[in-house]
């Protein structure tokens, strides 16, 4: 998905499986065609797309009509919206997965593959791609989709400013045409490093229903409904307690075995292992890593450990916008004044012990971080980056050396006028299991340099309302899930995102927006991850974020449902490359 917030970020056996990202990287996706392939990958993806298909679900459609049983999935947190324009959290996103499809898929290795494209060209001057769109594919209500669907979902991502994530994908789409039902043409403004990454988390959207919507109707479309042309179609949407699914047995590619899925809600992570345990549910994830050792022993349950599809971020995020840079519109940006100062969050890195948190929070389930780009992207991480050393001493001399004093003796220090105590709001919202245990750990680490928290627990729909673009917090505990390409968790730290709501920081570097428009259209591999990562150093040296890279943890029972994808080199249970493919056990 886009850069999208595990607000979820987000956002994975009796055999158990540790694909740790420090012994085992992901794959990289595949590069784009070079102009002069443009030819040879016609002829490779004039075909294949079907046979690729046939290979990767291994039972004909006439098998999985016979398999049947309705899977129930329990997580902590629930979709925002339906609507994919507008929608933050990851919990709308796996939905989306499972009701949409999309120009290419997102393979378990990191690659892409064709899904509704049948045939791709690229122009010689890399700025214009055509696609060929697959035929016979059919909205869940009987309608026919076209290549004008496609055209018409790219066109409105690109004309709604107010779509947070699918707007920046077309940032560089000079223009989008649909030709005729089968044809879609992307002319860029300049060639780009990874248009697969652009198409693979738009949604296509069925013009008949969304094209009747105007103005601010659109983004404010509750898309009920739900119709799309994925392998699963809406049923039911009950926010906050579940989403019912259908398998849609007719779907072109992907024809589910089963006949239905559920997504159960569940508020309390004590409740949601046991529902696993008793067998209430038959997956679960979002699971507390605490929970490990319980379901490691559990009869007929087994776990799943490794590196998550979409690289998993958890950040401590500091509120140090601006005041001139505070959005007119919708900014309150009460941030205290202290966090604007790098030495304070420089102090409060170095009074930050991420292994401890780590190791009593996660079970050591993750590893310490640098920044938004996570250590499972390969070449894309600046390994020459360290996390801050973990040293209280430093952290209170950079204070004093500050002039943030504690000048009444209440073990809390002042700001360098003596007023305006560092007090700090910390938010977190409630449905990261890890969160309070956390929050008490670094209120123990930063009080121990005159850093005082004021925890408090937010439904994830307030917390966003609360973040961003109304920077009304000081610190908060969030996280990323990201595309395999960097580009848009880069894009979080721009200037630019500061009014859109992708900015949570308010950061604002001219130096690194240059480079960041420089890292977009620069085709010259190796030179596009020198500047990807001199922008990561940037952002790290002016302590934007503290972060951990996390594993993915979930559970199934082994004796309901057989087929999970549990060896692949990511994993992601409640995407349609498991969904798809499971069958009751026999």
């Amino acid at each position: 998905m886009s850069a999208t917030k595990k607000w979820y970020l987000p956002s994975l056996v009796v055999v158990m499986v540790l694909l740790l990202a420090a012994c085992a990287g992901t794959p990289q996706p595949a590069a784009p065609a070079e102009p002069e392939q443009a030819e040879q990958a016609e002829e490779a993806q004039a075909e294949p797309a079907e046979a690729t298909a046939e290979t990767e679900v291994e039972a004909p459609a006439e098998d999985a009509a016979a398999g049947g049983g309705t899977v129930r999935i329990g997580r902590a947190g629930s979709p925002d919206t339906l609507n994919p324009g507008t929608a933050i959290l990851i919990e709308a996103y796996d939905t989306f997965e499972l009701v949409y499809d999309t120009m290419y898929d997102l393979e378990l290795d990191g690659s892409f593959r064709p899904s509704l494209a049948e045939k791709v060209k690229l122009s010689d001057d890399g700025k214009v791609w055509t696609f060929t769109i697959k035929e016979g594919v059919k909205w869940h209500d009987g309608e026919p989709l076209t290549a004008k669907d496609v055209a018409y979902t790219y066109n409105l991502n690109k004309a709604r400013e107010d779509f947070p994530y699918m707007n920046p994908y077309t940032e560089y789409f000079e223009s989008i045409e649909a030709p005729d039902d089968r044809t879609v043409v992307i002319t860029l403004t300049e060639p780009i490093p990874n248009m697969e990454s652009q198409l693979v988390f738009q949604y296509i959207l069925p013009e008949h229903i969304w094209g009747k919507l105007e103005g601010d109707a659109v983004a404010e479309f509750e898309n009920i409904e739900m119709v799309g042309s994925g392998p699963f179609k809406m049923v039911e949407y009950k926010q906050n307690e579940f989403v019912h699914l259908a398998a849609n047995k007719e779907h072109f590619e992907r024809p589910p075995k089963v006949d239905e899925v559920i997504f159960q809600t569940f508020g309390n992570p004590d409740a949601l292992v046991q529902a696993i345990t008793t067998g209430q549910v038959d997956m679960i994830t979002e699971m507390p890593f605490t929970a490990v050792p319980t379901l490691k022993n559990a009869e007929n349950v087994q776990l799943a450990i490794g590196t998550p599809l979409s690289p998993s971020i958890r950040d401590f995020i500091f509120n140090l916008i601006a005041p001139e840079d505070c959005p007119p519109d919708d900014g309150v940006c009460s941030n205290h004044p202290a966090l604007r100062d790098r030495n304070v969050r420089l102090a409060l890195a170095h009074a930050t012990d991420l292994q401890n948190i780590i190791d009593v929070a996660e079970l050591g389930l993750a590893t310490p971080g640098v920044g938004l780009i996570a250590d499972s992207m390969g070449e894309w991480y600046n390994s020459s980056l360290h996390p801050y050393e973990f040293d209280p001493d430093k952290a209170n001399q950079i204070l004093d050396e500050a002039g943030y004093k504690d000048t009444d003796g209440d073990s809390i220090r002042e700001m360098p006028d003596g007023t305006n105590p560092l007090r700090f709001r910390l938010y977190w919202p409630n449905d990261i299991v890890a969160a309070p245990r956390t929050a008490e750990l670094l209120g123990n680490m930063w009080s121990q340099v005159g850093v005082q928290l004021e925890p408090q627990a937010f439904d994830p729909d307030a917390l966003t309302a609360v973040c961003c673009p109304a920077f009304d917090f000081d610190v908060m505990i969030w996280g990323w899930g990201s595309d395999p390409d960097p580009n848009a968790l880069l894009n979080v730290l721009t200037t630019k995102e500061i009014p859109t709501g992708s900015s949570e920081t308010g950061y604002s570097n001219p130096e690194y927006d240059k480079l960041y428009e420089q890292q977009a259209v620069e085709l010259d591999r190796d030179k596009r991850r020198d500047l990807v990562w001199e922008m990561q150093k940037l952002a790290f040296d002016d302590v934007t974020y503290l972060t951990y890279y996390q594993q993915e943890a979930q559970a199934i029972r082994t004796d309901r449902f057989k087929g999970w994808i549990t060896d692949a080199p990511t994993l992601v249970l409640q995407d349609p490359s498991s969904l798809t493919v499971i069958e009751p056990v026999q």
